[in-house]
Formats: structure tokens, C-alpha cells, sequence
């Protein structure tokens, strides 16, 4: 499957930066298999690393867009059905409607760390129909990071592109740590909040 995947990202190659762009769009490619290959065209010297940054950025967006589109004009039946295509499971989207409800738009931003929920997570920001707008930027905010570290590790590690992904999770790990404490921490806060309201 991961070969003909690789052909597939392969072929955009010949379009340059706007392959990039379109390869990401297409959600049941792993942006986690497009993004180190990039950085070693990058190392091979086809592209330069800010533009292939950029690229892969934009595609970071374009690709949650589709899923958004789906939540928004589709709903929860269509999400369900055609959620497979998509490699979407029913308890990542049961995770992410959870995740959305509890914490807001700003899930567009930061569910994009949390392992389980950076995939679905655009599907109840769609069905809530957020300002696209809104979602985009956060989208763009979150992916640009995780872009710029997936495509320089693939560029540092060359031919070895392949060891990115464990690589990667070095790095994403405590930052995805960080955030899921920084969320218990708003959530207890806001607790106590609703509750010292009520007392008084």
C-alpha cells in the first residue's frame, strides 16, 4: 500500500510546489509519508526548503478543508458513511464531536497535535458550519510547525527520510503533552469558575 502511495506522491513531483499543495488535498494520503519525501527533494536540490514549507503548509489546509466541506454540507450520516474513504473511524469522530463541544473553534488549532483527533477534528468544526475563515487560519497556524519539522527532518536525513516519523514524534510528543495539560488546566479553571458563579 505504502508503494503505490509513494507513486501516487510521485507523480505530483513534476508539478513542483503546486504538487505538493495538491497531494496534501487528498486526505487518505498520509501528510506523515508526503512530508519527509518532500524534504528529501529537497536535499536532492528540486525544491528550496521555505517554499517547500509554504507548500506544504497550504496543503496542510486544503486538505482539512475537504473534510470541513464534508461536516458542513453532509452531517453526521454522510461523515459516517464516506468517513471510510478517508480512513476516519466512527470513535475518531465520536472523539473529535467530544473534543470540538468541550473546547470550541480552537480545537482547529490545537487537535491538530492530539494523536486520534487531528484527522477528524475538521468534520464537527464543518457540522458546528465555523467561519471558514476562522478554521483555515487556525489550521494554517497549527500545520505550519509540524510542516517545517517534517519537511527539515526529511531534508536532513536525505536518502534516510524514512526514520522521520518515529523522529518526528520526539518533538510532537511533549508538545502534544504540553497542550492536553494546558487543556485540563482551562478546563478546571472554568470549572471552578462555573461553580464559585453558582455559589455566589
Amino acid at each position: 500500500m505504502e508503494q503505490i502511495l509513494l507513486e501516487f506522491i510521485g507523480y505530483f513531483k513534476q508539478l513542483s510546489y503546486i504538487g505538493v499543495v495538491l497531494a496534501l488535498t487528498f486526505e487518505f494520503v498520509p501528510a506523515e509519508l508526503v512530508l519527509p519525501l518532500v524534504g528529501y527533494w529537497v536535499y536532492e536540490g528540486d525544491m528550496n526548503l521555505g517554499l517547500a514549507i509554504l507548500a506544504g503548509t497550504v496543503g496542510g489546509v486544503t486538505g482539512p478543508l475537504t473534510l470541513y466541506a464534508l461536516g458542513k454540507y453532509g452531517g453526521r450520516p454522510v461523515i459516517i458513511k464516506f468517513g471510510k474513504f478517508f480512513f476516519i473511524r466512527t470513535k475518531e469522530i465520536d472523539k473529535a464531536e467530544r473534543f470540538f463541544h468541550k473546547y470550541g473553534a480552537g480545537v482547529a488549532f490545537l487537535g491538530r497535535f492530539i494523536p486520534g483527533v487531528r484527522t477528524a477534528v475538521s468534520l464537527p468544526c464543518g457540522m458546528a458550519r465555523m467561519s471558514v475563515w476562522k478554521f483555515s487560519l487556525f489550521t494554517f497556524c497549527a500545520m505550519l510547525p509540524i510542516t517545517s519539522l517534517y519537511v527539515y527532518l526529511g531534508y536532513k536525513l536525505g536518502p534516510n527520510w524514512h526514520e522521520v516519523g518515529e523522529l518526528a514524534k520526539g518533538y510532537l510528543f511533549p508538545v502534544a503533552a504540553v497542550i492536553v495539560a494546558g487543556l485540563l488546566v482551562y478546563s478546571a479553571v472554568k470549572l471552578f469558575n462555573r461553580n464559585k458563579e453558582r455559589t455566589t
